[in-house]
């Protein structure tokens, strides 16, 4: 019997296979980067992305001439617009270009940009149109990455709260490490969410109302002097905003205070 030769299937060629669903594009939303975008820029895989997009919202610092540096297509506010703000800007431009999967990758370091192809996996086999990057999806994850007490209890509280709501079992609702469909982008109105950092919780309650598939994946994280960090008053703020936006969702669904967040 003739001996069959199987050739294994290169990364590149795995990479290439599994953006058959669409373009895929990175985004950055900087904010006084320059010390860690291009570490970060430099652990992404090759080969699991076609366009890196960095937002600098009106840094103090040389953000963009760094990233220019490392050849990447580079965008500056005129002026500082906030964390949701600058996300908008990410979107738009990512749509603009084409992007089928558009995948948000903090420039500070704080995530693991390994992890990007379990990220975009779950929307190229059609399973979620929104991917969710859980630091709490695997226990003691958050407490060894170095997250504060006081973060882990808040996040907790706050996700136990939003599932209440939502009727969901979310692990974590408060990553900043995202991947997002075109379709959901194009779906959810989130040109009219906040500019702040609430726009993170208001985008996964656009995802729920409007019936749009959500998956977890594990991801590991770091806390160090160069990440970028809430504060303890900017998270009782952030806090606040997330419960009025669990409010406005229920009271949106039960027909009480209609909110444009939430219309089509």
């Amino acid at each position: 019997m003739p001996s069959v030769m199987v050739q294994e299937e290169t990364p590149a060629a795995a990479a290439a296979a599994a953006r058959q669903g669409g373009k895929v594009v990175i985004v950055m939303p900087a904010y006084n980067a320059a010390r860690t975008i291009a570490e970060t820029f430099r652990a992404i895989p090759e080969g699991y992305y076609d366009e890196i997009v960095v937002v600098d919202d009106h840094s103090r610092d040389d953000t963009v001439e760094r990233a220019r540096a490392l050849n990447l297509k580079a965008i500056r506010h005129p002026h500082n617009v906030g964390y949701g703000g600058n996300q908008k800007t990410c979107y738009m431009e990512a749509l603009r270009d084409g992007a089928g999967v558009v995948v948000m990758l903090h420039p500070d370091g704080q995530y693991d940009p390994a992890i990007i192809p379990e990220m975009v996996r779950p929307i190229h086999e059609g399973r979620a149109d929104m991917v969710l990057g859980s630091r709490m999806m695997v226990p003691g994850a958050a407490k060894r990455g170095g997250m504060p007490l006081w973060k882990r209890i808040a996040n907790r509280f706050l996700t136990t709260t939003e599932n209440l709501a939502m009727g969901r079992q979310f692990t974590e609702c408060h990553t900043g490490y995202r991947a997002y469909s075109r379709r959901f982008l194009e779906t959810v109105p989130f040109l009219r969410n906040s500019n702040g950092f609430v726009f993170d919780t208001e985008v996964i309650f656009q995802a729920v109302h409007f019936g749009l598939p959500v998956v977890e994946v594990p991801v590991a994280s770091r806390y160090f002097d160069d990440a970028s960090s809430v504060g303890f008053r900017q998270g009782v703020v952030y806090g606040l905003g997330t419960l009025w936006t669990a409010a406005r969702f229920l009271l949106h669904r039960w027909g009480l205070a209609p909110c444009d967040k939430f219309k089509a």
